[in-house]
């Protein structure tokens, strides 16, 4: 499922939305514990979980590379907010009768051509994350990107116009 796009105020927000069997636990460990968290997104590495604690991006491109990100808010089993450049990533969980509804919002300052590349790439993450939440971790698959970066490219094109 893509994600919605929407202006609220002077920013836009991207939001996923999927709906799984496991438990907010479960999900919750795929979201946060590094072993976990690094078979969907694999640059990332949780250092101080909690609400003004930190965590490293690493470039993972042989150089070395990797800066710090603010973890912006935090509530244990419930959301996880952090900055992302300069925009922020929140994931929401809550407990349904048959699972847990899971929420990404992408809080974007300001489009540009590369947002649907960003969209994209979330999107991926989260078939990514639905691997891994399922025990059967994937590799980033390029050519999926690929036509969800097309598919995106035409939810972000609309926006664009509007702004010129």
């Amino acid at each position: 499922m893509l994600a919605t796009l929407e202006q609220v105020g002077n920013e836009y927000i991207a939001t996923f939305e999927r709906h799984w069997e496991n438990t907010v636990e479960e999900v919750w460990s795929v979201l946060t514990q590094n072993n976990k968290l690094q078979q969907w997104m694999p640059n990332l590495e949780v250092v101080d979980l909690r609400k003004n604690g930190t965590m490293t991006f690493h470039m993972n491109d042989g150089t070395g590379n990797s800066f710090g990100i603010s973890i912006l808010d935090f509530q244990a089993q419930s959301h996880w907010q952090f900055e992302w450049g300069d925009e922020s990533v929140r994931f929401e969980l809550e407990a349904e009768e048959e699972g847990c509804k899971f929420v990404l919002k992408e809080y974007i300052p300001i489009l540009n051509d590369h947002t649907p590349k960003d969209l994209a790439g979330w999107h991926i993450c989260l078939d990514m994350f639905q691997a891994a939440l399922n025990g059967e971790p994937i590799d980033f698959p390029v050519e999926s990107w690929k036509a969800e970066y097309e598919a995106y490219k035409k939810i972000v094109q609309p926006f664009l116009e509007e702004d010129k």
